[in-house]
């Protein structure tokens, strides 16, 4: 059974930092999709960061790009997401989440496995 658990969320003050952790187990890494996504009260869930275990590559949305770096440690079989300069509208329930390649990174219907998040929560 694939699992996947986030850790790392808490309370930070606006232009912090921290880092989420994701850890997977039950899958390989050869040639999946590792994403990212975020779900605020009243809100629809939106990506965040994807990477590409086969073929490499990262992606981000334009939100995040330059202040988030999505990463990985094969060896760990653990995701994850360094996060700088956070801001308020950073704020939101974050979860990891892994797919077979093969599809858009931001759409979450090419996501099989989801985590159950952890909350992040900037304040200004």
């Amino acid at each position: 059974q694939v699992q996947l658990v986030e850790s790392g969320g808490g309370s930070v003050q606006a232009g912090g930092s921290l880092r989420l952790s994701c850890a997977a187990s039950g899958y390989t890494y050869s040639n999946y999709l590792m994403g990212w996504f975020r779900q605020a009260p009243g809100k629809e869930r939106e990506g965040v960061a994807g990477l590409y275990t086969g073929r490499g590559g990262t992606a981000y949305a334009d939100s995040v790009r330059g202040r988030f770096t999505i990463s990985q440690d094969n060896a760990k079989k653990t995701l994850y997401l360094q996060m700088n300069s956070l801001k308020p509208e950073d704020s939101a329930m974050y979860y990891c989440a892994a797919g077979y390649d093969g599809g858009y990174w931001y759409l979450s219907s090419n996501y099989k496995y989801w985590g159950q998040g952890t909350q992040v929560t900037v304040s200004s």
